[in-house]
């Protein structure tokens, strides 16, 4: 069981971009779109301190370009890796699949990031810069889900507390106060 109780947000960017801009499509291609949606979604996230998934849904949208991405992802990942977040908020990126999976892992490597991305069929990946120790334990811990501590160092072998607070820290997972680690994906 999860410490802490977690309340999934789904924020749908298609709509969020025709609202936001006043667009009749959800293309994600100007610098300003993307600060638009990006300030939308961190509104949608003020006000409650509690932790929060955050389940970014591009579905709807057709086009995403760089300084879209970079503002969108990027920066929203960054800001709320900050120790001074206005929220305890991990972020899981639905429908990035082939159409934007190059922009969204292009973005986040240039500046050292990475996100959890469901890249079709609810498959989840990491996108972006994760050493090869991290991804291995990342994935095993996509694998299981969760895991208690008296299992993690079998099913992620030794010395696995290392990667595994780091992905912690970089959000990637989530490690309850008890040390249970908790794959992003099983959390909504």
């Amino acid at each position: 069981m999860i410490e802490e109780r977690v309340d999934p947000i789904n924020i749908d960017v298609g709509e969020l971009v025709q609202r936001t801009v006043a667009s009749l499509y959800a293309n994600l291609v100007t610098r300003p779109t993307g600060r638009a949606v990006r300030q939308a979604i961190e509104q949608q996230l003020q006000g409650d301190r509690r932790m929060a998934v955050s389940l970014i849904d591009f579905t709807e949208v057709r086009i995403l370009d760089f300084s879209c991405a970079d503002e969108v992802v990027a920066k929203l990942v960054a800001r709320y890796l900050d120790p001074d977040r206005p929220r305890e908020a991990f972020f899981l990126f639905r429908a990035v699949e082939e159409l934007h999976s190059h922009t969204v892992e292009e973005v986040l490597r240039r500046q050292s990031l990475a996100a959890v991305c469901d890249v079709g069929a609810g498959y989840f990946q990491l996108l972006g810069e994760v050493e090869a120790r991290e991804r291995d334990a990342w994935q095993r811990i996509e694998r299981a889900g969760r895991l208690v501590p008296r299992d993690a160092e079998q099913a992620l072998g030794k010395g696995w507390i290392g990667p595994a607070r780091n992905l912690a820290t970089r959000r990637l997972v989530f490690m309850g106060p008890g040390g249970d680690i908790t794959a992003l994906s099983a959390m909504v």
